[in-house]
């Protein structure tokens, strides 16, 4: 899937004052890049943003691109997440031209929270039955977006830590939608995906949803009360969406630019839309839980990058 550079104006969004100049009336326009298709991403700041789109190949080649050009205080925004900072850095760090320190951390956009599915007929409904499977020795096909993708290395993870990591046959998709539909097709036994992409399919009653990668079950939507790994002890992350300006960018920019997304993601139509919707969570953070998330990542990417390139 060719990826897409997003420029979102703005402007259209902002309080009265919000980023204004000396004379309190006059508004600025930012420009924000996101590399990787835009799915969910689009979808949410259109309601909102008014987006144009571009055909851009390569994650890290995007920000590479982004970084040399960009300079402290200009209005140029761009997304990057635990892709980046936590996986290509490890596995493939000759990509990346820049890493954390090139960036102002604003606010993360989102969080998805992925759920693995599995094919009906195997009957598995929930985590318990998930560790029988498991234990029985049998291939444990996956389908996952990417061979190196936060699907992948989440497959490896779970199934890993079950000590079934050598029975693991990871199946990438060039789509997060492909994948997705993989176990319906009977392509693979189960898959990793974000909760939008697998609704249709679960609906239609092709698969079961066995788990969700997260601390606890799940709180909103279709999937509310599916199992969290987290409560059985089994590692996971969220898939997030950090809002960054350049290194360097004057500290009140910064904190002026957070408000604006922090008002954004308050708004309660956009909030219930986000959860009921798009199946994401609204979900602020700090700079310092920032670089725990991806010292977190970076920690199962190391332990389980064996499952995942071998």
């Amino acid at each position: 899937m060719k990826k897409r550079l997003l420029s979102l104006t703005l402007a259209v969004v902002m309080a009265a004052g919000a980023l204004a100049g000396c004379g309190g009336a006059k508004k600025e326009s930012w420009k924000v890049t996101c590399p990787w298709a835009p799915s969910g991403v689009a979808a949410m700041v259109s309601q909102k943003i008014t987006l144009v789109a571009e055909a851009v190949k390569g994650d890290a080649a995007t920000v590479n691109t982004w970084v040399a050009d960009t300079k402290a205080n200009s209005k140029e925004l761009v997304f990057a997440g635990e892709g980046l900072f936590s996986i290509t850095s490890i596995l493939d760090p000759a990509k990346m031209q820049f890493d954390y320190s090139n960036f102002a951390y604003v606010e993360n956009l989102y969080s998805s929270i992925f759920v693995l599915s599995a094919d009906k007929g195997l009957g598995i409904e929930n985590i318990e039955d998930l560790e029988e499977f498991a234990s029985t020795g049998s291939e444990i096909s996956v389908a996952v977006n990417g061979s190196t993708s936060s699907e992948a290395f989440l497959a490896a993870a779970l199934f890993g830590s079950m000590g079934a990591g050598d029975k693991v046959k990871l199946v990438a998709y060039t789509s997060a939608a492909e994948a997705a539909q993989a176990v319906a097709k009977g392509e693979t036994s189960f898959a990793v995906s974000h909760q939008s992409q697998i609704l249709e399919t679960y609906q239609q009653g092709g698969v079961s949803i066995v788990c969700a990668f997260d601390e606890k079950p799940l709180e909103h939507g279709p999937f509310a009360g599916v199992q969290g790994v987290g409560e059985f002890g089994y590692p996971y992350f969220r898939n997030r969406c950090f809002v960054m300006a350049c290194a360097g960018t004057d500290a009140e920019k910064v904190a002026e630019l957070k408000k604006l997304y922090d008002d954004i993601l308050a708004d309660e139509e956009v909030k219930t839309w986000l959860q009921d919707t798009m199946l994401l969570e609204v979900d602020t953070m700090s700079e310092d839980q920032v670089k725990e998330h991806i010292e977190n990542v970076k920690n199962i990417v190391n332990e389980y990058k064996d499952i995942v390139t071998g």
